[in-house]
């Protein structure tokens, strides 16, 4: 997925057939003859038709849209909370004790009610099968269980207030008298899923997913678009000609040109692109020579990140720090002295002078060399996005220059997520999902329990980095609700990044989003950023289309 792959658990699964591009929507219309609002979301592959919201590679085609979770928790307005499936919440017994009351009147899309007792069920459920706590908040909690009949109540370890984000805000809620029919539900495709959203899933192929609004969603006056599409794509080209001949009034995408080539096409054509996360470079820290820190060092410090930005996606997307702190959304999150300890960042005579020091030697070729091994590595990214692809071409015209040879391989999406979830490359090019704070990309970066062993899909941590340490920091973090105590605790870990390099960030992701403001009203925006406007967040892009008004 374009920015937001939390993990993935079953890459393997995704048997998916063969297939060109959709350029045509389908021309479906509601009884109304209301027209149907068809998406550009290209994610370089067809629809594996599964909607496992436990599995990354379905869940943002079921969370938020057809699942829902206990609370919306908005990441672009300093972790808001909106009250949804949960009518309230309390904290309790020095934060370790966190109380749910379920609201009434909500019911499955096949009529049954929803209850604390599903509440219960489905993060107990995580808890039996690990490979869908995507999150690892069982890594925190001791026990779920219903209280009366409609509260439910979560026990944590320690204090973990942090953790609400995921709790509430990420895990999606599931019916008992539906999954615990489902003989493994970890690898079984959910074919016809049965959420609480207003919008169920009516009909899938690998080239097209459809929904249709629910009649009986319990927000009344919410869902007013009656059908919705999300053709495929296998490329970010195919799918700007969509966007930019007006068949698509929402996307999220990389366009080049895009003042030109889509803002002046259509009137009301519009974009925003909030930073929200890094891409990044992820190095493999199982296989040498990029278990080498010095190797790290001199990859990060060798590249011109002010040039990757410019030449790969146009300015879009700024220049990404190396201790990971997205600007300007957490400016106040930096760490003076980490950044003063890493310096300007590009230092390609500094790249060298660490390579000579670690007993590599310049050849004839313009390559080092150590041991009579040269320093070449492959870079694996999405071939879908033609940006990536660009990127990591400036970067290894960028690295070339301070000799390290790096090949640019364009994967297959479904081979790629599958490569970099179990570990199967040097570096990979990529991007979590982060969340309200710096804490959680960088938890998703370097925290152990996230990871898995190299063959196994890890739910993030794809690098496999390890740090008694550093986990020390994570739960240290859970367990305050200091702000000053949580900045020095991410001001060490910004340490971490700048010292140990588990991850290398290049570029700060944005939010893809192009939309037509004359087509529909209700759009998040920079004057009203309510929820995550990219069609790859989840619960965000649910929230959005749930308030998306049609004008014509």
């Amino acid at each position: 997925m374009r920015s937001k792959s939390k993990a993935g658990l079953v890459a393997s699964t995704l048997a998916l057939v063969a297939s060109t591009f959709v350029m045509m929507a389908p021309g479906v219309a509601s009884a109304a003859g209301q027209a149907p609002l068809n998406l550009a979301n290209e994610q370089g592959m067809n629809w594996p038709c599964s909607f496992n919201p436990f599995n990354p590679s379905d869940a943002a085609y079921s969370v938020g849209v057809t699942y829902e979770t206990l609370d919306f928790v908005n990441a672009l307005q300093n972790a808001k909370v909106t009250p949804w499936l949960a009518s309230s919440y309390a904290w309790s017994n020095a934060n370790k004790t966190l109380t749910f009351t379920i609201r009434s009147g909500v019911k499955w899309t096949d009529g049954q009610p929803l209850t604390a007792a599903d509440v219960a069920y489905t993060f107990n459920l995580i808890k039996k099968y690990p490979a869908l706590d995507v999150n690892a908040v069982w890594s925190v909690l001791s026990s779920v269980a219903q209280k009366g009949t409609n509260q439910v109540v979560f026990n944590f370890t320690a204090a973990a207030v942090p953790y609400f984000f995921y709790v509430a805000g990420q895990t999606p809620i599931v019916p008992q008298h539906i999954w615990s029919k489902i003989a493994n539900p970890v690898t079984d495709p959910i074919s016809q899923p049965i959420g609480s959203g207003g919008y169920l899933m009516s009909k899938c192929s690998g080239q097209n997913i459809q929904w249709t609004a629910s009649k009986s969603y319990w927000q009344k006056g919410l869902a007013q678009v009656k059908v919705v599409n999300m053709p495929a794509f296998l490329s970010n080209n195919t799918c700007n000609q969509y966007l930019a001949t007006g068949q698509s009034a929402w996307g999220s995408q990389f366009i080049p040109n895009i003042q030109s080539y889509y803002v002046a096409k259509k009137p009301g054509n519009s974009y925003w692109f909030p930073p929200v996360a890094n891409v990044v470079l992820f190095p493999n820290l199982t296989v040498a020579p990029l278990n080498d820190v010095a190797v790290r060092q001199a990859i990060s410090y060798g590249i011109n990140r002010a040039t990757v930005s410019k030449i790969g996606e146009y300015g879009y997307e700024p220049p990404a720090s190396q201790t990971g702190i997205v600007a300007p959304t957490f400016s106040s999150w930096s760490s003076t002295a980490a950044a003063s300890g890493w310096g300007k960042g590009y230092n390609p005579a500094k790249a060298k002078s660490i390579l000579k020091a670690d007993g590599y030697k310049l050849g004839s070729d313009g390559f080092f060399a150590k041991k009579g091994k040269e320093l070449a590595l492959t870079v694996i990214t999405n071939g879908g996005y033609s940006d990536w692809i660009a990127t990591m071409q400036v970067v290894s015209s960028e690295l070339k220059q301070v000799g390290i040879k790096l090949t640019v391989s364009g994967v297959a999406a479904t081979n790629f997520y599958s490569d970099v979830y179990e570990g199967k490359y040097q570096l990979a090019y990529n991007a979590e999902s982060g969340g309200p704070a710096p804490f959680y990309e960088m938890r998703q970066w370097m925290y152990s329990k996230n990871s898995a062993p190299i063959g196994t899909a890890a739910s993030s941590n794809w690098e496999r980095f390890s740090s008694p340490a550093v986990d020390a920091l994570f739960a240290e973090y859970g367990k305050t609700t200091s702000p000053s105590l949580q900045h020095s605790i991410v001001n060490q870990l910004q340490t971490v990044m700048v010292k140990q390099l588990p991850v290398i960030p290049i570029l700060e992701e944005v939010d893809w989003f192009q939309y037509n403001s004359k087509a529909y009203s209700g759009f998040s925006t920079a004057a009203n950023p309510y929820a995550q406007p990219g069609l790859y967040n989840i619960p965000d892009w649910g929230i959005v289309l749930l308030h998306l008004k049609p004008l014509k």
